[in-house]
């Protein structure tokens, strides 16, 4: 159904795709695996396991989503893959969620991470969060 103005009414627009955003040097510190030895190559570990979670989700965030995996430092260079966008943070990973937290808007934000100052900052934005747990294996 259309408007007056021939634009579709609200009720008839697809719900907008919500945002999953991955606290990559959080999440990848969370294992103590090796990580530290090459950071880069985690991240891209980290990169192809997240792939699943695009469409299905996680808890709390059913799929499919736009899901954003921020590197940032050392882990920088890795691409992204069809299903994960490899934001490179200019500077603080978590400055940079900051920014994509708000600017989703009134879509439904899901960030992952286990930082307390972070979680503080993107729930004040609207975002729910959840940890590390939530993309593992």
């Amino acid at each position: 159904m259309t408007d007056t103005t021939g634009a579709p009414d609200a009720e008839s627009a697809p719900p907008p795709v919500p945002l999953l955003i991955i606290d990559g040097a959080n999440v990848v510190g969370s294992v103590p695996d090796g990580w530290w030895r090459d950071r880069r190559a985690a991240a891209a570990r980290l990169r192809d396991r997240l792939v699943p979670y695009a469409r299905s989700g996680v808890a709390g965030l059913s799929g499919p989503v736009e899901l954003v995996l921020v590197v940032e430092g050392a882990a920088r260079g890795v691409a992204s893959v069809p299903g994960v966008h490899v934001d490179e943070a200019p500077g603080s990973g978590d400055d940079r969620i900051v920014e994509l937290t708000a600017a989703a808007g009134d879509r439904p934000c899901l960030v992952v991470t286990a930082d307390r100052e972070l979680r503080r900052r993107v729930t004040g934005l609207g975002a729910e969060v959840t940890g590390p747990r939530a993309v593992r294996g």
